[in-house]
This record gives structure tokens, C-alpha cells and sequence, in this order.
């Protein structure tokens, strides 16, 4: 049966890394740790699971410290997880079966969904693929120095179970990542073009919106970026447009997207929140109705954001409608939100039509 080499890189992880190899650990054997320069009692931790633990001089640059992580995997196949990564009781299960069947599968690379957000319910609401495990000793490498990605020519598999799920415990967003890729720019090193994505993304986080909207253009007027990248750039176009108060350069921003791809539900609910903001109904109407009309894409490889394909574009255009006085409208959408999902917003709608319907029938025939 083929065997796991869990490859990790950690700094400071103390409150988070016991909770993610517990929930690996059944799955996997053998657990490889980076330690990048700890300063807490990340390392007493790890030593709690193995005895592979090395210290890595950090250089800003993650793809050097995942390389040389996975320089240490010894198993068959070898497996990533970030410390506030954790398996789902079920995914570990579908772990070990996967596991199970590993060599018999006609693949070197097997991607898996990450779960990078939860809904209240506790639902994942945001996800997209990653090349989660890999034979040992196939020709690869990671790339980049921030937001580092895999390149590799093995035969890949996508699957949609085990998924992982990140349960970041952090409040605060640093700019280490601007901080790393300035340094980058700074010393003439080129930029990728997935590197240029994520630049001018960190620019947005920081709110550098005129510097964002000038990477992010040069980026998709370029020509070479991944399709994904492009589509998710746009939207950070238009947000970085709404931070400067130009709502028609956001709007632009978001229409550009369909030089990329046909029209897909998350941009149509972005494109619906912009014209609600604007209190412009029917024109959010439309592109919430829209949404409900879209595939999901996520199979390509896409951020995808399963309610933009359901609950969202139904409890928004709840939400116009009824500002538009169309109550009926209004409920039947509500209700089909509910069909979806029961939240604290749809508990609200049903008592807001319910009280609606009382008054109603209260009042006098004219």
C-alpha cells in the first residue's frame, strides 16, 4: 500500500499545530517539520508527533522552504498542509481510503478541494482546488517567493473528497507578503505573472488602491496570465475602483471579466451588490437572476463561492424586490433562499412577511 510523507513549514504555530496533526495524523507515516525561525513553543509541539524536525534559515521566501521540505519526504507519496489547515473527521476518513487505493490510480498528482471559508451554518461557502498530494520523486518544484504553487508535468487527478479546511485563528493581517514581494521589486527580480496577481492584491489588502489598479491592469493587459487569476483580478479591480468611490470604474472592472470567461455568479452578485448599493433595483435584479442561471466552474480550477449559485442571488433579490414593492416576489424568493439554507436572514424575512400578511388582512378594503 503506498505510504505518506506529510511535509510541513512552520513558524510560531504553537496555538494551531497540534490541532492540525491531530487531524492528520491517522493518515499519514511520516510527519516532516520545517521550522522556520519560532520563537514560541512551535517546535515542543512538533516534537510531540516526530522526531523530524529541522530548523530552515528563513529568506523570504516560501517556495525555498517548501522545496527543501519536501527535499526530507521519504514515503511514496508526499502531502502539504498549513498549520491552520485541519481534516474533517469525515475527510480523514476519505484520507485513509484514498490512501488505500493510491497505487492503483493512474496519477503522480492528486488535487483536492480546499475549504478557505464556512457560511454560519458552518458550511463551506468558498473553495478551490490545490495539487494536495504528490508521488515522491517525480520532477517538480514550488515557485515563488509568496503565494508559491507547484509546477510539475506528472499525471494529475482532481477529486472531490478528502477536502482540507482552513481554520485560521489570526486577526490581524501583516504585510509581510507586500513587504516580501517590495523586496522582490526592489532587487530587479522578475515578477510572474501569477506573482504580479498576488502583488496587486496585496496592494489592495493594504488599501494601495492606485498602485493595485496599475499592477493589476499591466497584469491582464499582459495577456499571460491563468484564466482564473485573470477573473479574480477583475474583481479586485472593481473593489479597488468602490475604494476610490468610482463605482462605474468598479462596474467596468467587473464587465471585464467577460472578456475572460462567460459571466459567472460570483461576478454577477458582485455586479447585483454594486447597482444595490446604488439603490438601482431592476438593474441588481438582473444580475441576480443572472447568478441563478450560472454553472458552477469550479471543476477548471476556480474560486469558487457556492452561494453565489443559490442562496445569495435569492435572499438579495428577496431584498430588492420587496424595496420595489413587490412583496409576493419578495417571499417567494425568500423562501427559496430557505430552500437553500435556513439563516438568521431568512429566519428574519419569514417573520417580516408574516407580520406583513397580518397587517394586511388588518386593513380595509379600498
Amino acid at each position: 500500500m503506498a505510504t505518506i510523507s506529510l511535509c510541513m513549514i512552520v513558524k510560531n504555530e504553537e496555538k494551531v499545530l497540534a490541532r492540525c496533526l491531530d487531524s492528520v495524523k491517522p493518515a499519514v507515516d511520516e510527519i516532516v517539520i520545517l521550522d522556520t525561525g519560532s520563537t514560541d513553543a512551535t517546535k515542543d509541539v512538533a516534537a510531540r508527533y516526530t522526531d523530524r524536525i529541522y530548523d530552515f534559515p528563513w529568506v523570504d521566501d516560501f517556495s525555498a522552504a517548501r522545496n527543501a521540505s519536501f527535499a526530507k519526504a521519504s514515503m511514496t507519496f508526499t502531502m502539504w498542509l498549513d498549520a491552520d489547515d485541519v481534516l474533517l473527521p469525515e475527510d480523514l476518513e476519505a484520507l485513509i481510503q484514498l490512501k488505500s487505493q493510491l497505487d492503483t490510480l493512474d496519477a503522480d498528482v492528486i488535487m483536492l478541494p480546499y475549504h478557505t471559508g464556512v457560511d454560519e451554518t458552518g458550511a463551506p461557502s468558498c473553495r478551490f482546488f490545490r495539487e494536495r498530494l504528490l508521488r515522491t520523486g517525480i520532477p517538480l518544484t514550488w515557485k515563488g517567493r509568496v503565494h508559491e504553487a507547484i509546477q510539475h508535468q506528472g499525471r494529475f487527478l482532481r477529486l472531490e473528497k478528502p477536502a482540507i479546511t482552513h481554520r485560521s485563528i489570526k486577526t490581524v493581517y501583516t504585510d509581510r507578503n507586500l513587504r516580501i514581494y517590495q523586496a522582490q521589486a526592489a532587487a530587479g527580480e522578475p515578477f510572474s505573472p501569477r506573482d504580479s496577481f498576488y502583488y496587486g492584491r496585496e496592494l489592495y489588502y493594504h488599501k494601495r488602491y492606485q498602485e493595485a489598479i496599475k499592477v493589476l491592469e499591466d497584469f491582464l493587459r499582459s495577456g499571460r496570465g491563468w484564466v482564473e487569476n485573470n477573473v479574480e483580478a477583475c474583481k479586485i479591480l472593481s473593489y479597488c475602483y468602490e475604494g476610490l468611490e468610482d463605482d462605474m470604474g468598479a462596474f467596468g472592472a467587473l464587465t471585464s471579466s467577460f472578456f475572460f470567461t462567460p459571466p459567472r455568479a460570483e461576478l454577477c452578485c458582485e455586479l447585483g451588490r454594486l447597482f444595490m448599493k446604488l439603490r438601482l433595483y431592476p438593474n441588481a435584479i438582473f444580475w441576480y437572476e443572472l447568478a441563478l442561471t450560472c454553472s458552477p466552474a469550479d471543476r477548471e480550477g476556480a474560486f469558487m463561492n457556492r452561494d453565489c449559485y443559490g442562496y445569495l442571488p435569492c435572499i438579495q433579490l428577496c431584498v430588492c424586490y420587496d424595496a420595489l414593492g413587490d412583496h409576493k416576489t419578495a417571499e417567494a424568493y425568500n423562501r427559496r433562499a430557505g430552500g437553500y439554507k435556513s439563516t438568521a436572514a431568512y429566519q428574519h424575512n419569514l417573520a417580516y412577511f408574516a407580520e406583513l400578511a397580518r397587517h394586511q388582512a388588518k386593513s380595509p378594503c379600498i
